[in-house]
């Protein structure tokens, strides 16, 4: 695996991709009939705590082999970054995942008026941790897809655009001779 400008924006895009895919898993919050599966959700936090894990991995293989150029600082930041909205959506899915076991656990007992109450709260609390896990998702998504963009070495067409010469270039115009304004013939105005 090598560190260069384009090998670390790929990295980033792939890694913001995954976690845009980790997103598109989320169940939708909001609907009372239907909550998510519990094999569901921890499949997710697992799927969640290996691209943490992949995250740990890029930021030690680029600080150990660090090149000194400042492509690396940026990946190694980039990916690090993302770490915390990570955690905070794998925090997030586990409070879903302890929810959905507690309405497991009470189901038979969804008569008594102190249960219903307490079910009808775990649903708000899977509602609430859903939409926490869509933000944190979609924060280290974006911020890895504008890392990728900082980090990407430019384009073929950009370099030879910088490489040309941004200074005006003035054709040499001869000099004429000054008019007299007496030798200067009236402008006359037709109408349609």
């Amino acid at each position: 695996m090598t560190t260069n400008p384009l090998a670390d924006a790929l990295a980033i895009r792939a890694t913001a991709s995954a976690f845009d895919a980790q997103r598109g898993k989320l169940p939708v919050p909001g609907d009372p009939h239907r909550f998510p599966s519990s094999v569901a959700v921890a499949q997710q936090i697992s799927e969640l705590g290996k691209l943490i894990t992949e995250l740990g991995d890029e930021v030690l293989f680029r600080t150990v082999n660090r090149e000194h150029g400042s492509h690396t600082s940026l990946a190694v930041s980039s990916f690090s970054a993302a770490v915390r909205p990570a955690g905070e959506a794998a925090v997030a899915l586990g409070e879903v995942a302890q929810r959905l076991a507690f309405l497991e656990q009470t189901e038979h007992l969804h008569d008594r008026p102190d249960i219903r109450d307490a079910r009808e709260a775990a649903g708000r609390v899977i509602d609430e941790a859903l939409g926490t896990a869509d933000m944190a998702l979609r924060e280290a998504a974006d911020s890895l897809h504008a890392a990728s963009a900082v980090v990407s070495p430019p384009s073929s067409r950009l370099r030879a655009a910088l490489t040309r010469t941004t200074t005006p270039v003035y054709e040499a115009v001869p000099a004429t001779p000054a008019a007299s304004t007496s030798a200067v013939a009236p402008r006359t105005v037709r109408g349609r």
